[in-house]
Formats: C-alpha cells, structure tokens, sequence
C-alpha cells in the first residue's frame, strides 16, 4: 500500500508547502517566463472544465452553445490576461474560473457574435455527446446557476480524488482489493459487510479492516492533495475541504 513517501504525503507533511499547480500559476502573474504556470492552468482546466460546461447549461444555452463557450472560454483564459484577474489573497480556483468565467461569458453575449472554438484552437478537448451524456445525470436543483458550480466542483473533486487512488491500486497490482473496499470510503459497514469482503478476498476479516482503515486514510491524504492544488496556500486546506462536503449535504 503506497501510503507513505508519496506525493501527497510529502506535500501535507507538517512544515511543508511546495508550490502546487495554481500557486505556480498566482505567482507567476506578470511573469515573463509563464510557461510553466500556463502548463499547469491547462492540467486543472482539463481536470475541472465539466463544473463550468453544467454553470453554462443551467444559464439556458444549448448543448451545441455551452460546448463551444466552454472551449472558447479557455482558449481565452490560456492565451489571454486573465491571470492579471487572479487574487492571490482570494486565490481559491474555482472561484477565479467563475469570475472570468461570467465575464467572459458577458463579452460573448454582448458582442452576439458568431462563436468561433478558440480562433482554431481548442485548449480543452470537450467530448460533446460525454458532455451531455453527464449532464443528463446531473438531479433536478432549483438552486443557483453559481451553487450548482460548486457543487458540481466539489463532486468532480471528489471523482478526480477516487480516480487517483483508484491509479494507485492498480500501479500497485492491487485492482482488484481497490474493486473489493472501495464501498468502504462512503459508508460505515458493519461487521458482516467486512466477513463478506474477507471472504471474497480470501483473506482474515481483521486483515480487511487493516486495509480499509490504509485506504481511507489513503484517500484522505489524496483528498487534501487535490484540495491543495487548487488554493493558493497550506492554511486554507482544511477550510476547503470543510466547505466543500458542506455543500455536498446542503
């Protein structure tokens, strides 16, 4: 079980902060040598574009429409100054997507002009029919454009979290125990959940909660990684992460 000397151990260890990818990014605002900031805008932009695609559906664009503002949004964010935008002391990212999200979408409209993707660049690669496919899933809220954000942000955090830890299982050559006890990250089981799980497994019932308990606390060094990408500094972690499943249970 990979739980020790990773990536994210080392990021959280107590005394350390190495920059993470949008630290990079806010601190190289300005900068003549961005390239390494721009490189890791475009990885967060292809692991969170899907919060903003479901924001723009739920303002009343068509499928055909949010594909294109997506992509089209950026391709601007990317090659344009939006980064001047960006507060380091306000420097959640999913709150600076939003906000340039909203003007950039604002210009759009104003301008009511024929929409092009990215000038002939696409800086994320959206498939339309996953696209819609997703958005078909998402449940009927009469909540905020601006909250459905979030919470589309929050869970797509938590998929890109289960995705990687689910990578480390299988790099690992333990797929199948990830396919076995990853029930055991959402609920609290009772003891003929872990007899079951021991059986199929082949392996003693105490062994199983040993590997649940590694997972979970796998998991949570995951979670705290990814949480740490997308703010601008080691204190506001835990405030994230609280924020984030408080809007996942309002």
């Amino acid at each position: 079980m990979p739980d020790e000397g990773s990536k994210a151990d080392e990021r959280l260890a107590p005394g350390q902060f190495p920059q993470t990818r949008w630290s990079v990014v806010l601190a190289a605002r300005g900068s003549n040598d961005s390239g390494h900031a721009l490189a890791a805008l475009d990885e967060l932009c292809r692991a969170y574009w899907f919060p903003l695609y479901v924001y723009i559906r739920r303002r009343g664009v068509s499928p055909e429409d949010a594909e294109d503002l997506t992509q089209g949004y950026f391709s601007a964010l990317i090659e344009k100054d939006y980064l001047a935008q960006a507060d380091r002391e306000r420097g959640k990212l999913r709150s600076f997507l939003l906000t340039t999200l909203k003007h950039y979408l604002a210009d759009e409209w104003t301008k009511a002009s024929a929409l092009k993707r990215g000038h002939g660049k696409t800086a994320v690669s959206i498939d339309a029919a996953q696209a819609e496919e997703r958005y078909a899933l998402e449940p009927v809220d009469e909540q905020s454009p601006d909250r459905l954000f979030e919470k589309r942000w929050a869970l797509t955090l938590l998929d890109n979290v289960l995705e990687a830890l689910r990578a480390d299982y299988v790099g690992s050559g333990q797929g199948g125990l990830f396919d076995v006890l990853k029930k055991f990250l959402a609920w609290n089981s009772a003891g003929e959940a872990y007899r079951e799980a021991a059986t199929e497994l082949g392996m003693k019932e105490n062994a199983v909660r040993v590997a649940v308990f590694r997972m979970r606390r796998r998991y949570g060094d995951l979670l705290r990684a990814q949480v740490a990408d997308t703010v601008a500094s080691s204190e506001e972690v835990s405030s994230e992460v609280d924020y984030l499943f408080a809007l996942l249970r309002s």
